[in-house]
């Protein structure tokens, strides 16, 4: 990563929640004589970031319109992108998940070089000779589980794992073929917040006793009780991939100046302690933790309604983000490993070898974006951003 400075005479105004404010031990604003940190001159010299092409390991592009209208915000700036397969019909077959991909190709901006990454669909009915089928296929990379109803178009996901699946998992295993696991229990008697939580418990411990080798990859975290597991777990067998939102937002974000359903995602925003668990872990260095923005575009009117999809939009703003999150953190010197080394890393891909620039530079986000057939709120729509990403 190059890294290039100017001088500033001051330290910027960091946001409200910026770990940069310098404090007494009391928790005291400190006085203007107290002599900054080396940690927030750092911080503040930066401008420009030169940093290797990240890869978005958890995407959601749809299909058809949408499709079309929303993979160029992924495109320009990530190298290659774990795609979802929760369409309608689901793609649960090496074949679908083949056509599925030409379909994206179809739709890229010219002279692009973006590779989707595809996923299989993982049903009570899915057979092992397809996961053979899917590593032979040279497309697909994973099999995505999801709990049935946990989330958006998950209802034919899985039942019980243990009883119908078991044979495909142990398959997996001798494919070296990685399980996507949207971590969340769907039973009613469990609280939202608490469906995380649960599930490891219940869930995923037991699985991971029960097939060591098995590749393991815990999607969009959102609590402590899931950076203790990951960190806990084997490096190299257990990772997570983490969202902007979750590292940015708490569960007030849902609620603050009225119901904000362009905040509204599965799962769901939590606590702030469980933001702050999930800041220091991604900000530490750890291999286990890597990109994966969960970006879900929805229609307009398809969230604003009396029972509003979940799901952000948040692939014209991630970069940004996870930049601002890092800088706050000090950790500017971690945030190329996160974005674009940990991923590869794990599923033995090699890094890209191209390069992005992330100058420090502002932005306003637009309100949305307008299409023939409607239109799409990014996450922090209206905001002034303080990073943008560029090709270099």
């Amino acid at each position: 990563m190059n890294i290039h400075f100017y001088k500033l005479s001051f330290c910027p105004p960091p946001m409200p929640h910026a770990a940069a404010v310098f404090r007494s031990p009391v928790g005291i604003p400190a006085s203007k004589s107290q002599k900054p940190s080396k940690r927030a001159i750092f911080k503040s010299e930066m401008e420009e970031l030169h940093l290797t092409k990240p890869d978005d390991w958890h995407l959601h592009l749809r299909d058809g319109k949408l499709l079309e209208s929303v993979v160029h915000h992924s495109a320009r700036h990530f190298g290659r992108a774990i795609v979802m397969p929760n369409l309608k019909p689901p793609i649960t077959t090496a074949a679908a998940a083949a056509a599925y991909r030409e379909s994206i190709l179809k739709v890229l901006p010219r002279d692009c070089d973006f590779d989707p990454m595809m996923t299989l669909y993982l049903t009570d009915d899915t057979r092992p000779e397809e996961i053979k089928l899917a590593r032979s296929s040279g497309v697909v990379y994973a099999v995505k589980l999801y709990p049935a109803g946990a989330t958006t178009n998950s209802q034919d996901g899985v039942t019980d794992i243990f009883g119908k699946c078991l044979s495909v998992l142990e398959e997996m295993v001798k494919q070296n073929m990685p399980l996507l696991v949207h971590g969340e229990v769907t039973d009613p008697n469990v609280d939202i917040f608490d469906r995380e939580k649960v599930f490891i418990e219940t869930i995923l411990e037991p699985l991971v006793r029960k097939l060591p080798q098995l590749k393991v990859v815990m999607e969009h975290i959102t609590t402590m009780d899931a950076v203790k597991f990951i960190m806990s777990s084997r490096e190299g067998c257990i990772a997570a991939t983490v969202t902007p939102q979750h590292l940015v937002l708490n569960r007030n974000a849902l609620f603050r100046g009225g119901l904000q359903p362009h905040n509204y995602c599965l799962p769901v925003l939590k606590r702030e302690v469980h933001r702050q668990a999930i800041v220091s872990a991604v900000t530490s260095g750890s291999k286990r933790f890597f990109l994966g923005t969960d970006s879900a575009p929805h229609a307009r009117n398809l969230k604003e309604c009396a029972c509003g999809c979940a799901g952000i939009y948040n692939a014209s703003v991630a970069l940004s983000l996870y930049t601002k999150v890092f800088e706050e953190a000090g950790a500017l010197d971690k945030l190329e490993a996160f974005m674009s080394f940990n991923g590869p890393d794990f599923y033995g891909l090699p890094r890209n070898s191209t390069k992005i620039l992330m100058k420090k530079s502002s932005w306003r986000v637009p309100e949305s974006y307008m299409f023939t057939w409607g239109e799409i709120v990014p996450m922090c729509a209206g905001q002034m951003l303080e990073w943008l990403p560029s090709d270099c």
